[in-house]
């Protein structure tokens, strides 16, 4: 559950453009707690968002905001010139003391930003344009990020995608099992003990290092209410230094599936191919430029192995006893785990077909 904080006091320290009105929780993310601000000011934009930081999952919130810092500034100047450029990026809300964030009097960290009018996000996905427009969008911010000047972006969650070490904290979770829950979760442990072999193969596949932003489901991007458009990939905590498949991957295990990521019916998860093959389309279009064949031929696998190693985390934060993804219902996290290895099973059905489809369009 979100935790209860006074917005009233924490909007009076940045530089919004009046007072604020009202305000109300904003989106689903599974970490911050986000507010949609109403302010009364006239002639300048007057809703904003305002976000809290977890620090419970970003143990550096300031590393944090420098790379936000860093890479909006970045994608600001890339857009600079193009028709709606205010749209293209995330504006940051100086706080009043000049600094783009806010530590309170507990030492929680806020930031706040412009509220994009006229775009939304979407949770699922209902037709191939709309994951071909997403793919083009966070394919988009791979590129307009690969010329980002040094330094290295901080590592705001040191291994987030990597895999073995996930697979060594499920390891270490069954061991302990803290919430005494792993005697009801076999057929799920076991499904991934079976897959620790495919663990490395990114790991071991000579890619490189790119500014990926690590977090791409489908709900991360905002399309425009009356194109259709992608205009701006939000949420940008987890942007450092990855591999550009671990951000493919993630597409697809958050756009090709019909169902939710927390859904009960697991004869709705299905890898739907046409979805894949927008993603690829999109992605390649944007993205193609800068990929080397070594990434090329893994655009399929990764996937399978993003969409195991979040339901390893799932199953790792159910044995654990919910500690890091916020639940909103007893074995939450297990429906989570679920439906990710249902998927994975679904990918591996159409593996050779998805292989030959990257094969013929890269």
């Amino acid at each position: 559950m979100s935790t209860q904080h006074d917005v009233h006091a924490v909007a009076r320290h940045f530089q919004f453009h009046g007072e604020v009105l009202s305000f109300a929780p904003h989106g689903n993310g599974h970490i911050n707690d986000t507010y949609l601000l109403n302010c009364n000011g006239t002639g300048a934009p007057t809703r904003y968002i305002l976000q809290h930081v977890n620090r419970k999952v970003f143990h550096d919130p300031a590393a944090v905001m420098q790379n936000i810092e860093r890479v909006t500034a970045h994608l600001a100047a890339q857009a600079e010139g193009q028709p709606q450029n205010h749209h293209r990026t995330l504006k940051l809300i100086p706080a009043c003391d000049g600094r783009n964030w806010h530590v309170d009097q507990d030492g929680e960290t806020w930031r706040a930003y412009t509220f994009i009018e006229n775009a939304r996000t979407h949770e699922i996905v209902t037709s191939t344009g709309q994951a071909f427009q997403a793919a083009l969008a966070f394919g988009r911010f791979q590129q307009q990020l690969a010329d980002l000047p040094e330094p290295r972006l901080h590592d705001t969650i040191p291994d987030f995608h990597h895999t073995p070490r996930r697979f060594a904290a499920l390891q270490q979770a069954i061991k302990a099992d803290a919430a005494g829950r792993a005697a009801f979760v076999r057929p799920e442990i076991e499904f991934a003990l079976a897959h620790q072999s495919i663990t490395s193969v990114l790991l071991n596949a000579g890619l490189p290092e790119r500014i990926t932003h690590n977090d791409t489901k489908f709900n991360n991007v905002l399309l425009d209410d009356t194109s259709g458009e992608a205009v701006c990939v939000i949420d940008l905590d987890t942007v450092m230094p990855g591999l550009a498949l671990y951000d493919f991957g993630d597409m697809v295990r958050t756009t090709t599936s019909p169902a939710d990521e927390d859904e009960r019916d697991l004869n709705r998860v299905v890898m739907q191919f046409p979805m894949f093959e927008a993603l690829v389309r999109g992605y390649l279009e944007s993205a193609g430029g800068f990929l080397t064949q070594a990434e090329r031929q893994h655009i399929a696998f990764s996937g399978k192995l993003i969409t195991l190693e979040i339901g390893i985390r799932f199953l790792t934060d159910h044995l654990n006893g919910d500690t890091y993804f916020k639940v909103h219902r007893e074995g939450h996290n297990l429906d989570r785990c679920r439906t990710q290895f249902k998927l994975v099973e679904s990918i591996e059905m159409q593996e050779d077909e998805m292989n030959r489809l990257v094969e013929s369009l890269a």
